[in-house]
């Protein structure tokens, strides 16, 4: 329905519309006559002189504009685009919840959400997602649908629910691949995440996360990239996590649950409920002690990127601890908080 809105749709503008529609009805003008017997009932099959002469009022004008954007009266359009202008802007995320299980603050406290007009932007240190949003305003509580433009769900779709009480914006959302939810509230296996936000204070566009201690690749970095080596070859198949610490918390186990790591030939992808958290070319040092580990980033917002770490193995379980992108490279196996590294010990997935 509200597709058929410009991406930023504005009141004093659709009034505008309306009211020289009724001024160039009252003119004669034929083609506005022809836009009133196909957007207003009352006037449908009647002639242009039969609609010139109904007295129609600015009422019927505001019903032609809303049936031609696609909704059922004026209320509605009204009630439409109120809302719309009401979640407009920069949002930053206050709590996140997947799955019954409530993310540690370290991993969304850098995340934003921007909403311009029907478009979006997911902006985290791990990816970027942009595509259009479409919401539904005459049920409660209202719906939203997410089309993913760009980012690691390029060309899938999202379907949630959402209230504004208006200081917090709440949105409670299927994963990709999962019905809408009913409620606000998400349990173990739902494949729901729960999120809210509150307006945030960064005002330019495109401001984000930067880290504390940035480096630059060494020379030729992206270059030593390709080989298989025994270290790779090892690490191929998929993985689960047995234990995650980001900045000084570890990951709830219902969360931990949702992850996998997947490495094919020498790329590794690493989700968590679903979404990536990590796309990038792998080379291993093993003549480094510790061994290093080096990601060239090839997804999100950090593509082209690097990212730093280091390895160990523990039995057959494997334990990396690496800097978030741009970072220097960790100097043990340990994450506290501050330390904008994070601690995963992997064991090769059963069957």
């Amino acid at each position: 329905m509200s597709n058929q809105l410009p991406n930023r749709p504005n009141l004093e503008h659709l009034r505008k519309q309306a009211k020289d529609l009724l001024s160039s009805l009252r003119s004669g003008d034929k083609n506005t006559a022809r836009e009133f017997s196909e957007n207003l009932p009352a006037m449908s099959g009647k002639s242009a002189s039969e609609i010139a002469g109904a007295r129609l009022t600015l009422s019927d004008a505001h019903s032609v504009v809303a049936r031609k954007h696609g909704f059922a009266s004026w209320q509605r359009l009204v009630r439409h685009t109120k809302t719309l202008n009401d979640i407009q802007g920069i949002w930053q995320f206050t709590s996140l919840e997947i799955e019954g299980s409530k993310l540690p603050e370290s991993m969304f406290a850098n995340s934003t959400l921007t909403i311009d007009g029907r478009t979006f932007r997911m902006a985290s240190p791990d990816a970027i997602y942009s595509g259009i949003c479409t919401i539904e305003v005459e049920q409660v509580p209202h719906t939203i649908d997410i089309h993913f433009e760009e980012g690691p769900e390029r060309g899938q779709s999202s379907f949630g629910i959402f209230e504004f009480d208006g200081r917090e914006l709440k949105i409670c959302l299927g994963l990709t691949g999962v019905g809408r939810p009913l409620e606000f509230q998400t349990k173990p296996g739902s494949g729901q995440a729960l999120e809210t936000l509150r307006r945030s204070g960064i005002e330019a566009e495109g401001k984000h996360w930067q880290p504390d201690e940035a480096v630059e690749p060494p020379d030729g970095f992206a270059d030593g990239f390709g080989e298989i080596t025994s270290e790779i070859e090892r690490l191929q198949g998929q993985w689960v996590p047995v234990s995650v610490v980001s900045n000084g918390v570890a990951l709830p186990d219902p969360f931990l649950r949702t992850g996998s790591r997947v490495m094919t030939g020498i790329e590794t992808v690493v989700r968590f409920g679903g979404q990536v958290y990590l796309q990038g070319l792998t080379r291993i040092d093993i003549r480094q002690d510790p061994i290093a580990v080096d990601y060239l980033v090839t997804g999100g917002p950090h593509q082209g990127s690097f990212q730093l770490g280091i390895m160990r193995w523990e039995g057959s379980k494997a334990t990396f601890c690496m800097s978030v992108p741009g970072a220097l490279r960790p100097s043990g196996f340990d994450a506290p908080a501050g330390s904008n590294c994070t601690l995963t010990t992997w064991k090769r997935a059963e069957g």
